[in-house]
């Protein structure tokens, strides 16, 4: 049983790794989507269910883990899921239509969601409040960054290979994070929580959501991912049919985001001493909406250009980036004696939310940048009201 009072670094960047694992499978395919389309002679609302549904299953994958690991410790359930990872890649792989590609990037994302939920988990395990807060930061930072970088990888091995040769590289780096989690990851579960099936799970569920303060904190964090996981799934479609730029420069374009976030980041972790929690989540969101709003500009005023886009959207994810390791922290810090659970519903939300985006924004493209910025500005302005609500009800009940 794992009794010390913090993680090594170089476990805390294998953490960040399998965090990273599943948004990077599902990301890391967007600039293949109007390949896939046309290799498939399909729709583009189709050729989208491979990252909709794949957030889907994420979601689903975060609210299973969760209570799974509170029962049955950490370390087996993680490396059950990152199997589930590798068998989803060579899945995707041998696909010959797009009903098998789906039902792959379903099976790969589902086990790729593991980390997402234990890392988080494990770092409350061994540290306090405001120190796994710090910890998480850093996880988060190397959960978003890896995949926003993962397009620029795809592009590559696009040009130099094929599309399909991605998913060979995401399923040997999930065997060399399976090899080192079995030499490297202790347990860090203490005391397992009761767990009798779906029921259990359901009512852990009810009690967490019947805290205004979680909910506060992890419809925050649901609504910050909307912005993200929305514009990820719509501009690979705008940089080909409203700026005429090849799917290529893509992922290049794309890795500005990665640096805004990165940005955030570090705001975060370096004022994490001296700012609250709940001040750092409200810089964030009140700077993700400037950017929005910069960008809506920008556009009507006929600057049609990625940098137009992609620039004040960095200056959003900026803001994500300070505000979504605080949310996330916060949120699963209502309820330590659930951390497993509390992080893995967080997840479900997250992910559930944003896919449902995701596929939203196929249907309500209109050969404009508008419908995207509008409902990104709307996600954001909720992401910061139903923080102030459960901060809020917090204050007048302590």
């Amino acid at each position: 049983m794992f009794k010390s009072k913090s993680l090594s670094k170089q476990l805390i960047v294998l953490l960040a790794a399998a965090s990273a694992l599943g948004p990077a499978a599902m990301q890391i395919l967007l600039p293949a989507l109007p390949i896939i389309k046309d290799s498939f002679s399909v729709s583009t609302d189709v050729a989208q269910l491979t990252l909709s549904l794949s957030m889907l299953a994420i979601a689903i994958g975060t609210l299973f883990y969760g209570p799974v690991s509170d029962k049955y410790g950490r370390k087996p359930v993680m490396l059950f899921g990152i199997i589930i990872t590798i068998f989803g890649s060579f899945f995707c792989y041998f696909a010959d239509s797009i009903f098998w590609l789906i039902l792959g990037r379903f099976i790969q994302a589902f086990g790729g969601a593991v980390g997402l939920v234990l890392a988080r988990a494990i770092v409350r395990d061994v540290y306090g409040a405001e120190e796994a807060a710090r910890v998480i930061a850093t996880l988060v930072m190397v959960m978003v960054v890896v995949p926003m970088m993962s397009p620029a990888l795809g592009v590559e091995l696009m040009d130099r290979f094929s599309w399909e040769s991605i998913f060979l590289i995401i399923a040997l780096a999930s065997s060399v994070i399976f090899v080192f989690l079995i030499c490297a990851l202790p347990e860090t579960l203490v005391t397992p929580a009761n767990f009798e099936g779906v029921n259990s799970m359901l009512t852990t569920f009810a009690k967490l959501l019947h805290s205004r303060v979680f909910c506060g904190y992890a419809f925050c964090v649901t609504f910050v991912s909307v912005v993200f996981f929305s514009f990820i799934s719509a501009v690979p479609e705008i940089m080909l049919s409203v700026l005429s730029r090849p799917p290529v420069e893509y992922g290049y374009y794309f890795m500005m985001l990665p640096l805004g976030f990165m940005i955030g980041n570090y705001v975060a972790r370096h004022f994490g001493k001296s700012m609250s929690i709940d001040n750092m989540i409200a810089v964030g969101g009140i700077t993700a909406i400037l950017g929005i709003i910069i960008a809506i500009i920008l556009n009507l005023a006929g600057i049609s250009h990625p940098l137009s886009l992609f620039i004040p959207i960095s200056i959003a994810v900026l803001g994500n980036g300070i505000t979504l390791p605080n949310a996330q922290a916060a949120a699963i810090n209502e309820f330590p004696q659930y951390a497993g659970s509390a992080s893995g519903l967080t997840g479900f939300l997250q992910m559930t939310v944003s896919a449902i985006a995701a596929q939203l924004v196929a249907f309500i493209f209109n050969g404009t940048v508008f419908p995207l910025l509008i409902l990104m500005l709307l996600a954001s302005v909720l992401s910061l009201y139903v923080f102030k609500w459960g901060v809020k009800w917090e204050t007048e009940t302590s």
